[in-house]
């Protein structure tokens, strides 16, 4: 919550008190000293910090008092009594205002993501990648070539300057919430969360070069939900890309001012049967996979000075990796076939394509949020779902034999992988949108079981500590501490390895 906002809430707060406890011919100067004060600190809020719908009440009440307390201040003739009925009104629908405030403050706040661990200062600059070899097969209006904005976030030099803003562009807020189902104009108080970073700023000179990852959001989601990851990575020696799989986020914008929105959920439909749904997740997954290749494709151009950027020369192409939440995840799993690639990470995806393929042989980490683990342990132990469960899923026998099917072939790649160099952990009282920037949104979520119970600044730090250290290992050949198994320092996660 930020300041400015917080005091303008509590001196109507103060107003209220004052007219509640204060009698007529007591409170008109109180009244009216303390209206100037709650407008100086509108201004001084709107001014510094800016408008946000959630505050909309304690603006109507801050002028309304103001208007009110003049009147009543400079008016020399007596009053006439208000009827106590309507004073009673009053005082109720002030009370419910202020109430509503301060719920929609606590759902929704200007949250700060997590502070920079490492030693590095970030910069970020994004770029605009056309595929001119792949025809664009999720829009059916235009014929055209498939287009990628990909963000980076790297190594810096010192810089004094503002931090860029979480969410460039603010025109994309209302596809996000209407991605969550809420109104539009819900989360356009996002526009105000800053991130740690730097607009093109240069890259550090502390080293020649820095290894590269390649990151993947989860389906309806976006590259600026996964910043707070690509900073810790940056900060500490990494240049991380993050893809906008074009279509699969709620939205992208590109240079020209088009907004792509999702339609990938075309694919799926509940009157299709399991091998329709599976066929099609496939048929997305190799879009996304391509995606990849192509993006590295893209850096070893920019690493040529084919593509302008800060990154020219400064790319270890030698040391590459990849990782992605949900989908995502399973894309950061299939592209890792690429030799390019040395090691990835999958933050609680379901695999795709397992069929195409044999095992992935190289370093993988699987880590699960506690409620996809449990649904793979299911599958270890053979336990069949009773018809409550499935009831409850709205799912069939039919489909979860289907279901499980797959994820006995899923458990067998994980075990083939993990062989390889890795681990498969589960992280305690989390859930799946525990391992992207949305959790830090809303503490509400957590209260809907949309995140786990596990704080979103414990989830982030976790998820954080063990990513770092899986490619340190892999990248940097150093680190590998936390790989070893279970860590004091970290209770809630639990290696599951042997399991498989």
């Amino acid at each position: 919550m930020r300041l400015f906002e917080l005091l303008l809430f509590l001196s109507n707060i103060s107003l209220f008190a004052l007219t509640i406890f204060f009698k007529n011919e007591r409170r008109r100067i109180p009244v009216f000293v303390a209206s100037g004060i709650a407008t100086l600190l509108l201004i001084i809020h709107l001014t510094l910090e800016g408008y946000r719908v959630q505050l909309f009440f304690p603006y109507c009440i801050t002028i309304i008092y103001l208007a009110i307390s003049c009147y009543s201040y400079f008016k020399k003739n007596d009053q006439k009594k208000i009827p106590r009925f309507m004073l009673g009104s009053a005082y109720t629908t002030l009370a419910i205002m202020l109430v509503v405030t301060a719920g929609l403050m606590y759902a929704f706040p200007v949250f700060k993501l997590p502070e920079l661990a490492g030693e590095f200062k970030v910069g970020t600059q994004s770029f605009h990648f056309v595929d001119t070899n792949r025809k664009e097969i999720f829009d059916k209006t235009r014929d055209g070539k498939r287009e990628l904005m990909v963000q980076v976030w790297y190594p810096a030099q010192a810089n004094k300057g503002q931090y860029s803003p979480f969410i460039p562009n603010p025109q994309i807020l209302r596809y996000m919430a209407e991605n969550y189902g809420l109104p539009g104009f819900t989360l356009q108080h996002l526009k105000y969360v800053s991130s740690h970073t730097y607009s093109e700023a240069e890259v550090s000179s502390a080293q020649i070069s820095y290894p590269l990852i390649l990151a993947n959001p989860g389906f309806g989601s976006s590259r600026f939900l996964h910043t707070s990851q690509a900073e810790n990575l940056a900060s500490h020696g990494y240049i991380v890309a993050v893809i906008d799989h074009t279509y699969n986020t709620f939205a992208t914008e590109f240079p020209d001012g088009r907004i792509t929105t999702l339609s990938t959920n075309d694919l799926f439909s509940p009157d299709h049967d399991y091998q329709t749904e599976s066929g099609n997740r496939n048929k997305l997954g190799k879009v996304l996979t391509d995606d990849v290749s192509f993006a590295l494709d893209q850096f070893e151009l920019i690493q040529l000075g084919q593509i302008p950027s800060h990154l020219q020369g400064r790319i270890d192409l030698g040391h590459v990796g990849v990782f992605g939440h949900s989908i995502g995840g399973a894309t950061a799993y299939d592209a890792s076939y690429d030799p390019r690639i040395a090691a990835g990470i999958d933050l609680d995806g379901g695999l795709y394509r397992l069929r195409d393929k044999e095992g992935l042989r190289k370093p993988f980490l699987f880590i699960n949020s506690e409620s996809e683990f449990e649904k793979l342990k299911m599958v270890m132990d053979k336990r069949v779902y009773t018809d409550a469960e499935l009831n409850r899923m709205g799912s069939t026998r039919e489909w979860m034999d289907q279901v499980s099917n797959d994820k006995k072939l899923e458990l067998e790649r994980m075990h083939e992988t993990v062989a390889e160099g890795g681990q498969f952990l589960y992280i305690e009282n989390t859930e799946h949108l525990n391992f992207a920037d949305v959790q830090f949104i809303s503490p509400i979520f957590k209260m809907l079981g949309i995140t786990g119970k596990v704080a979103p600044e414990k989830a982030n730090s976790v998820i954080n500590a063990y990513m770092l250290d899986f490619f340190d290992m892999y990248l940097k050949n150093q680190g590998g501490t936390l790989m070893k198994g279970p860590d004091s320092r970290f209770p809630e996660v639990k290696f599951v390895t042997s399991l498989l």
